[in-house]
């Protein structure tokens, strides 16, 4: 099973950010902050900055790189890259998420139904 599906726009926008200097992967965590408990992060990273640990998918002319404490909230996750006249951004589609903020970047979790590994 695939952790995350990107769509060929957000694989596209991906593509067009590692296409810059200095940059090899776009980055995805979570991090717990935010208006509901928990933010994605986004970042991006040289190669030599990757860890070993992180899951790596390839997206053509980049790569987009989880954290390893990040993928039990990801799981089953549809990121999409949305170019409206207001603003661009991923769009993320998580099915682990219990209840989101109005911003899109804040989640919370319902932590008895993760897969979370022992």
């Amino acid at each position: 099973m695939e952790i995350v599906t990107l769509t060929e726009n957000a694989q596209d926008k991906i593509n067009e950010l590692c296409s810059k200097d200095g940059i090899d992967a776009v980055t995805l965590n979570m991090k717990g902050g935010g208006c509901a408990g928990f933010e994605y992060t986004w970042g991006t990273a040289t190669n030599a900055e990757l860890e070993e640990d992180e899951e790596i998918i390839d997206t053509g002319a980049g790569k987009l790189a989880i954290g390893q404490a990040s993928i039990m909230f990801l799981i089953g996750t549809t990121i999409d890259y949305k170019n409206e006249v207001f603003g661009s951004m991923f769009d993320i589609q998580n099915p682990n998420a219990k209840s989101s903020c109005g911003c899109g970047v804040s989640v919370n979790f319902d932590m008895d139904k993760l897969d979370i590994p022992s």
